[in-house]
């Protein structure tokens, strides 16, 4: 069993792929955050159905739904809903959520995730304060694991310094080892799975180095997720965001 797979109750296995690590590896720094959490109300079981979920191709598929007819932290807005899901909170005093943003458009995943990228408060302005009344949620059971080489991708974000030739890695040592070597590869696991008891989420990253405006009225509403959508586990305590991902099939199997 890898460190990996025993950091993560065996979530996370195989992090770094065939090839990643060879003679001219200098250093592996590695990192893992585990996630369970129990809802405040879970959902009732015995009310989840199979229900019609829409795909972006215009097609659709029967997908196991949750369901509950109390009273949700959910705010509305003109093209977006978000649905607030509250953790159980552990002795630490922490408080964990997911949060669920459904774009009203059948298609508006994408814009809305670039939304959320690109707008540094974006999610702070639309973070559900209250709960009210609701006719009904439906939210569908979801499993996801994706692993992938995220090098490419932080540099088209702006990350380029770790990569150049000039990178110093020396605070990670107590020797000078680390000046002048650039992170050569990145490698990203994670899974989340979400069932009427709550989350199980788990991730781990491997970096190679080698020489080189709220809603505020009060009336009932439905939040019905049956086309794709943005979720996202955070600590409201610290505003601290751990997962971030989208469903745009839950039937697609890890």
């Amino acid at each position: 069993m890898g460190w990996e797979e025993k950091v993560t109750s065996g979530l996370i296995k195989g992090l770094l792929l065939a090839g990643s690590v060879d003679q001219g590896t200098t250093l592996i720094l590695s990192n893992a955050l585990y996630f369970k959490g129990a809802w405040t109300k879970k959902f009732d079981a015995s009310k989840t159905r199979d229900s019609e979920f829409h795909l972006l191709d215009g097609s659709s598929v029967q997908a196991p739904f949750m369901s509950s007819r109390e009273d949700q932290y959910m705010a509305s807005y003109n093209n977006l809903k978000v649905l607030k899901l509250p953790y159980q909170q552990g002795s630490d005093k922490r408080q964990f959520s997911v949060y669920i943003l459904l774009p009203e458009a059948q298609d508006g995943i994408w814009s809305l995730a670039e939304m959320l990228r690109s707008e540094s408060e974006f999610l702070d302005k639309h973070i559900p304060v209250r709960k009210i009344p609701v006719r009904k949620i439906k939210v569908p059971k979801f499993k996801i694991s994706y692993g992938f080489e995220a090098s490419n991708l932080l540099k088209g974000l702006g990350l380029e310094l770790p990569f150049s030739p000039e990178a110093d890695l020396s605070e990670f040592f107590d020797s000078p080892v680390g000046q002048n070597l650039p992170v050569s590869s990145i490698f990203h696991k994670s899974f989340v799975e979400v069932n009427e008891g709550g989350t199980e989420a788990a991730a781990a990253s491997a970096i190679i180095v080698r020489k080189m405006i709220p809603y505020r009225r009060r009336m009932t509403i439905d939040f019905v997720a049956d086309h794709p959508f943005m979720f996202l586990i955070r600590e409201d305590t610290t505003g601290v965001v751990l997962f971030v991902g989208h469903v745009v099939n839950p039937l697609l199997a890890p």
